[in-house]
């Protein structure tokens, strides 16, 4: 049978009260009478015992007035007699509920993002689908509906692809494969997967060389998200490089609406607006948040800045360790080289 912890602390109190009682009873006990001898051993038990529960009761006091707020769900305001291990369990109980109502309100978001975000091509992949068997349609039609089916399911993959990733991201630690890493080759092969660029007559291009320990395909998939945000925001041009400080992705767009902490947030519960355009729940800011994951995991950091007007250019900026830079093979005078998707 489990005891209260009162009980238990009553119990500690009684016996180191009784006890030296009961030694110096037993020594003088011959020259006392037996009943006499028995009523003084009942009667210090007894004081004892109201004593330990006295006792008890105030030593706990703090404790179980905390456990009364714990029920009530309000246990944030301290008490001037709480001792310093209260105090603690007092801010640790408060830092547990803050995570709990973080991870709940992440889950409501999560659930808008499924409820919103893939529903809108579902509903168009059945449009389509229902276009493809009810109508008659001519080839060229056909190749238009199938062309747009091909979109949908695209786009259904890359969000279902980006939640997975945020999630795991969000939760464990990105685990790395580093090895020495051609960094202007691991743009030239996030630029070349690019149809966006020619699709839209924008130009995309890669300059700069050099050389980092990295996880490629884990880093390339940082440069992909950002690439496509500047690609899905971008008017005329985007450029991938590699310089002293890491990798940049950079664009002639709008650029972001608020910083970039509050916009890199998985499944934030709040819409968002970015570059001028509205996001629902949970979709804004999952790309810069795997991005910027990806960039600690190795040492380094996601950052945003924005060049000075008339020329303004959104720069993300992938820091990165101990990045080498390739010797330029062109003269100093002339234009560093580029590749153009276009």
């Amino acid at each position: 049978m489990q005891t209260s912890l009162r009980f238990q602390i009553t119990a500690v109190i009684a016996l180191l009260a009784f006890l030296p009682n009961l030694v110096v009873t037993v020594v003088v006990g011959p020259r006392l009478p037996g009943v006499t001898l028995a009523v003084w051993i009942g009667l210090v038990a007894l004081l004892s015992g109201m004593i330990a529960w006295l006792l008890s009761g105030v030593l706990l006091r703090p404790l179980l007035r905390l456990h009364a707020e714990v029920e009530e769900g309000d246990f944030g305001v301290l008490q001037s007699d709480d001792p310093t291990e209260i105090r603690a369990l007092r801010v640790a109980f408060a830092g547990l509920l803050a995570r709990l109502g973080t991870e709940q309100g992440r889950r409501n978001a999560f659930m808008a993002t499924l409820v919103h975000d893939l529903k809108t091509p579902l509903i168009a992949t059945g449009h389509l689908v229902h276009s493809l068997t009810h109508f008659d349609l001519t080839p060229t039609q056909k190749a238009e509906i199938s062309d747009n089916l091909l979109a949908e399911n695209r786009r259904l993959l890359t969000l279902v692809s980006q939640m997975a990733d945020a999630h795991r991201f969000e939760r464990d630690d990105v685990r790395l494969d580093p090895h020495p890493t051609d960094l202007r080759s691991l743009l030239e092969r996030v630029a070349g997967r690019q149809t966006v660029a020619a699709d839209h007559q924008l130009a995309l291009q890669v300059q700069g060389a050099g050389q980092a320990v990295v996880d490629a395909a884990v880093l390339e998939r940082a440069v992909t998200n950002l690439t496509d945000n500047a690609l899905r925001y971008a008017q005329h041009r985007v450029v991938l490089s590699v310089t002293a400080q890491g990798l940049e992705i950079c664009d002639d767009g709008p650029g972001l609406s608020a910083a970039l902490d509050d916009l890199a947030q998985p499944f934030n519960s709040q819409p968002a607006l970015i570059a001028g355009q509205h996001y629902t729940a949970g979709t804004a800011g999952l790309g810069l948040f795997i991005a910027r994951r990806i960039a600690e995991a190795h040492g380094g950091s996601l950052s945003y800045a924005r060049s000075a007007a008339p020329h303004a250019l959104s720069i993300f900026t992938l820091h990165l360790p101990e990045v080498v830079l390739d010797a330029p093979a062109a003269a100093p005078d002339q234009p560093a080289p580029e590749r153009s998707a276009l």
